[in-house]
């Protein structure tokens, strides 16, 4: 897995390449919990280029999201398409998270 960081403005994307599993799961928590540590609490995580999501990488998600809340920030998803998608469906997450087609959209949503 690659993690590739960018901003935007005030908000931090992470472009993220390959699986997130169990084995690398931890490294996004650590990256996010870093940026919250900077006082950057905006984050987009991009998954246009990742091929499969586990268990752990979904808890990783919402782990990170509720830190961002408790700080008065946002974790935006954007690009989930199929096999990861399917993995959101499942587990009726689609409708907790905040899942974007394209990374101007979700930008938009934190003005």
């Amino acid at each position: 897995m690659e993690i590739n960081r960018r901003e935007t403005g005030d908000v931090v994307i992470f472009d993220i390449k390959g699986e997130i599993d169990l084995y690398n799961a931890p490294e996004i928590k650590d990256k996010i919990k870093d940026e919250i540590n900077k006082g950057k609490v905006n984050i987009i995580i991009n998954l246009d280029k990742v091929s499969y999501i586990d268990s752990s990488g979904i808890g990783v998600l919402i782990s990170s999201l509720s830190n961002l809340k408790k700080v008065g920030g946002a974790l935006k998803l954007i690009n989930v398409y199929a096999s990861v998608r399917k993995v959101f469906e499942l587990t009726k997450l689609t409708s907790f998270f905040e899942i974007y087609d394209s990374e101007a959209d979700a930008l938009a949503a934190f003005k």
